[in-house]
């Protein structure tokens, strides 16, 4: 499948100061994003280069059809993930989805809100998709299929680091594979935001808790940890979020003190996020003054870190 993807060129977190495009994936399919996908699908250059378009559009129809249910999620997970992209008032302005067989998974997508094309959330619809191939589906390669013409799309997945495969007159392959998803996310060159840092021995014990636990915040911790910057706990600066700080935040327009713990140590009423929580996923690894947009209970927040209160490794109360 071919799909048209205007105005491209950013997992979801992205820092303010650097003013990158914001997107969040959405798995939760309602009635009312059936009818904005059914629209989106009449408008011919958006289906200029989606080879069954058709075919979705009548598919999209039954479901409609079949059901009074308000939440359609299973009819679309059918064969794939499917999900709807969000900008960071969100609003849906395309949507992903993904094929796996086997170990090859494919990535299908589009910016359908033709009014926000040229903002630059093609790229960034991409890495959430390879994000959720790869950390959550545990895709071993990612393939997307593209019309020869439509150079958007060749450019915008050539820029998130897809390579060539094979191609046809009709149709170029191109792939990435999650060895080098996760070399890309080292390197900073697919997370494209601010970097940030983690100790030695907090990673550890995230990665052994990552094991154990799911949730759609595991995967942007882990996403968080493979991209951050390792340092020993000696050697952190004192204004950065490690496990354990107490910091002062500024949550859209309420300020609040949170500390971020391990899972058995939380308690929210006490102000103590678990890392595996929206919250502490979000801020670990930042520093005072960075300010990023994540999506919290189902909505998009924008975060200042206002203060680091207290560290642990700067307290010389780090241990393993």
């Amino acid at each position: 499948m071919a799909i048209a993807m205007k105005g491209f060129h950013p997992l979801h977190t992205s820092t303010v100061k650097m003013n990158k495009p914001f997107i969040s994936l959405c798995p939760e399919i309602t009635r009312a994003h059936a009818l904005t996908l059914m629209s989106w699908l009449e408008d011919e250059r958006v289906t200029r280069y989606l080879s069954d378009s058709r075919d979705v559009s009548r598919s999209i129809e039954h479901a409609i059809d079949r059901t009074q249910l308000p939440i359609l999620t299973h009819l679309f997970n059918r064969g794939g993930r499917f999900f709807m992209a969000y900008d960071r008032h969100d609003a849906p302005v395309g949507f992903v989805r993904l094929i796996k067989t086997g170990a090859m998974c494919e990535i299908v997508l589009a910016i359908g809100d033709s009014e926000k094309w040229g903002r630059n959330l093609g790229a960034g619809t991409i890495r959430e998709g390879m994000k959720m191939a790869f950390l959550d589906m545990r895709a071993e390669k990612l393939m997307a299929k593209i019309h020869p013409d439509n150079t958007r799309s060749l450019k915008a997945f050539l820029r998130s680091g897809f390579t060539l495969e094979s191609e046809t007159p009709t149709l170029k392959s191109f792939s990435m594979t999650a060895g080098r998803y996760l070399q890309f996310l080292r390197e900073d060159a697919v997370g494209d935001s601010g970097g940030i840092y983690i100790t030695e021995v907090d990673k550890a014990r995230l990665e052994c808790l990552i094991a154990l636990e799911q949730g759609q915040a595991v995967i942007e911790l882990e996403h968080e940890l493979e991209r951050a910057i390792v340092v020993k706990p000696d050697q952190v600066a004192r204004n950065v979020v490690t496990m354990n700080s107490r910091a002062l935040l500024q949550l859209d327009d309420e300020e609040i003190e949170v500390a971020v713990v391990y899972p058995e140590d939380a308690d929210s009423h006490a102000g103590k996020y678990s890392v595996c929580s929206d919250i502490g996923a979000a801020i670990l690894g930042y520093q005072e003054g960075d300010a990023i947009d994540w999506r919290i209970a189902d909505r998009t927040r924008r975060i200042e870190i206002r203060k680091v209160l207290y560290q642990p490794e700067a307290a010389g109360d780090y241990h393993l």
